[in-house]
C-alpha cells in the first residue's frame, strides 16, 4: 500500500485509545489535554484503565463519565476481578450503567501490590470469563476482553490461553484487544489460531509506540511479550535523544498498522500512555484527519 493510497482514504481504519486515570492534579491536566487533542479523530471508543486492587476505581469512573458527557465519545471503563466481591463488582457495574456507560473492558486484573501471584478474592469473580458472564447478568453491556498474542505469562500453554479467550467470548464478550506486540507476524499467527479455535469476534491489535526502549523492554518482560532484536538496534545510541526516539516510535507503529491493514485488519487500539501528540502524529500518517 502506498502512502498516497493511505492518505486518499482507501482501506480506511478505525482507532480506539486507552488512557490511565491520573494520580495528581498535574497528571489530570495532562490526561484531559490528551483527550482534547485526540477527540477530533472520532475514535470508535476510548478506554480508561483500572488500578490494581481497585485503587483508582473512583478516578476511573470520574474520567469515563466526563469523557462521555463532555466529549460525546463512546467511553469504556476497565473493571477487574481483583480485591472485590461479586456484589461489589456488580454495584460498580450498575453505577456505570446508570451513568450511561455501556462498554466495559473486563479483565482478571493483576495481583494487588505486595502479592506475588493472583489469587481469586473470596466471594469474588475468579477469572475474566466469570466476570463477563456476571456483567451480562447485570445489564446488556458491550464487553471487550484482553488477548495475549504470545500467551499470558501464567498460562500453562498457548493452547490453554486460547481456550481461556474462547471462554470469555462464549460468556458474552464482543471483541478482544491484544497486549502490545512488535512483530506483526506474532499477531498474524495468533489471529489464525484464534479463528481455528472458533473465535470469530474482532481481535483489535494493541499498538504501543515506544519512546523509551528500556522501559518498553521491562514492560514486555512482565507481559510475556517478545522484543525483536531489530527494535533494539533502532534505538541504539538514542538514550539522550528524545526527539529522534519519538520519530522512530511513530515510524515503527505506523508500519505495524500498515502491514496489518494490508491483511484486512481495520480496527486498532492505541496505548497512548496519556501522551497525545505521538498518537495523533501516527494517526495523521495513517490518513486519519479531524472531521470538519
Amino acid at each position: 500500500m502506498s502512502a498516497a493510497e493511505i492518505v486518499s482514504g482507501q482501506n480506511p481504519i478505525r482507532v480506539s485509545f486507552e488512557f490511565f486515570p491520573p494520580r495528581t492534579e498535574a497528571m489530570y491536566e495532562q490526561l484531559w489535554a490528551s483527550i482534547e487533542r485526540l477527540a477530533p479523530l472520532k475514535p470508535s471508543f476510548v478506554s480508561v484503565t483500572y488500578g490494581a486492587g481497585g485503587s483508582t476505581r473512583e478516578r476511573t469512573h470520574e474520567v469515563v463519565d466526563r469523557i462521555q458527557r463532555e466529549k460525546g465519545l463512546k467511553a469504556a471503563a476497565h473493571l477487574t476481578c481483583v480485591a472485590a466481591t461479586r456484589d461489589e463488582v456488580d454495584e460498580v457495574a450498575r453505577r456505570y450503567w446508570a451513568s450511561g456507560i455501556r462498554h466495559i473492558v473486563a479483565l482478571r486484573g493483576d495481583p494487588p501490590d505486595g502479592a506475588t501471584r493472583y489469587e481469586p478474592h473470596p466471594g469474588g469473580y475468579p477469572f475474566a470469563a466469570d466476570l463477563v458472564a456476571g456483567l451480562k447478568k447485570v445489564a446488556d453491556f458491550e464487553i471487550s476482553v484482553a488477548a495475549n498474542p504470545e500467551g499470558h505469562p501464567e498460562a500453562p500453554s498457548k493452547a490453554a490461553d486460547i481456550d481461556n479467550l474462547k471462554r470469555k467470548i462464549d460468556a458474552g464478550a464482543s471483541r478482544a484487544i491484544t497486549q502490545f506486540f512488535f512483530d506483526v507476524d506474532v499477531y498474524r499467527r495468533f489471529r489464525d489460531q484464534a479463528v481455528k479455535a472458533g473465535i470469530l469476534v474482532p481481535i483489535l491489535p494493541g499498538i504501543m509506540p515506544v519512546t523509551n526502549y528500556a522501559s518498553a523492554a521491562r514492560m514486555a518482560g512482565k507481559a510475556g511479550a517478545s522484543v525483536p532484536g531489530w527494535l533494539q538496534k533502532l534505538y541504539d545510541g538514542l538514550e539522550n535523544d528524545v526527539e529522534t526516539r519519538r520519530l522512530v516510535a511513530a515510524t515503527v507503529a505506523a508500519e505495524q498498522v500498515k502491514q496489518l491493514q494490508q491483511d484486512g485488519v481495520t480496527d486498532f487500539h492505541f496505548y497512548t500512555l496519556n501522551r497525545a501528540d505521538l498518537t495523533y502524529a501516527i494517526c495523521h500518517i495513517l490518513g486519519l484527519r479531524p472531521k470538519a
